[in-house]
């Protein structure tokens, strides 16, 4: 199970910024993002998958995640919220679906500077060559499984390169913000939910 906090002393992600990596972290992930494209690697939203995947909601659409960025989050969500997940493979299906759309949900209103810095993280990991030699990951995202996603994890939160450092970080927030941020997953982290007196006299947070 991976850490839902950063190390100490590690990079946070900010408004500002998700990746902090300096001109030569800069450099490659746009050099990675290029090649991605003129590869052919699908970056376009996903847009309504509903009627083809039954675990997604037929009348959500995708506004950032691209098929290969769901196929991603897909195989990192079971290391990531790890202990977390309903047992029952239906349910846990669902709550992995739900949670991606709630990460595109939650990229959408990050704006553009922090989405261009995702997008090239995403590229990187979805880019074979890439995916090969900074993640290990041999395997396309959907073959891999939970052990194989959370060692991959793992090497990157320790690893001594900031731009897999922050990678690492860059995912794990946006995940652990997705899931335990959906009001029906707060008892998992024992917040009890906002005060009566506050959800009476502002209506809105129960329909946020």
């Amino acid at each position: 199970m991976t850490d839902q906090h950063p190390l100490p002393g590690q990079p946070d992600t900010s408004r500002r910024s998700f990746l902090k990596t300096g001109l030569g972290g800069t450099l490659l992930l746009s050099t990675i993002s290029v090649s991605a494209g003129l590869s052919g690697c699908a970056t376009a939203p996903a847009g309504r998958i509903g009627a083809i995947d039954s675990r997604m909601d037929a009348s959500y659409q995708f506004q950032f995640l691209s098929r290969d960025d769901i196929a991603l989050f897909e195989a990192l969500l079971p290391a990531i919220l790890a202990g977390s997940l309903p047992d029952a493979q239906n349910q846990r299906r669902q709550t992995v679906a739900s949670t991606i759309e709630r990460i595109d949900q939650g990229i959408v209103k990050f704006g553009p500077p922090n989405q261009r810095e995702l997008r090239k993280l995403f590229d990187l990991l979805n880019f074979p060559p890439t995916r090969m030699a900074l993640a290990r990951t041999w395997s396309d995202w959907p073959s891999v499984t939970a052990t194989d996603a959370d060692a991959f994890l793992q090497r990157w939160r320790n690893s001594r390169i900031g731009l897999l450092n922050n990678g690492y970080v860059a995912l794990t927030k946006i995940s652990n913000a997705a899931f335990y941020g959906y009001a029906d997953h707060w008892h998992l982290t024992g917040y009890p939910g906002p005060p009566a007196w506050m959800t009476e006299s502002l209506p809105q947070f129960t329909s946020a």
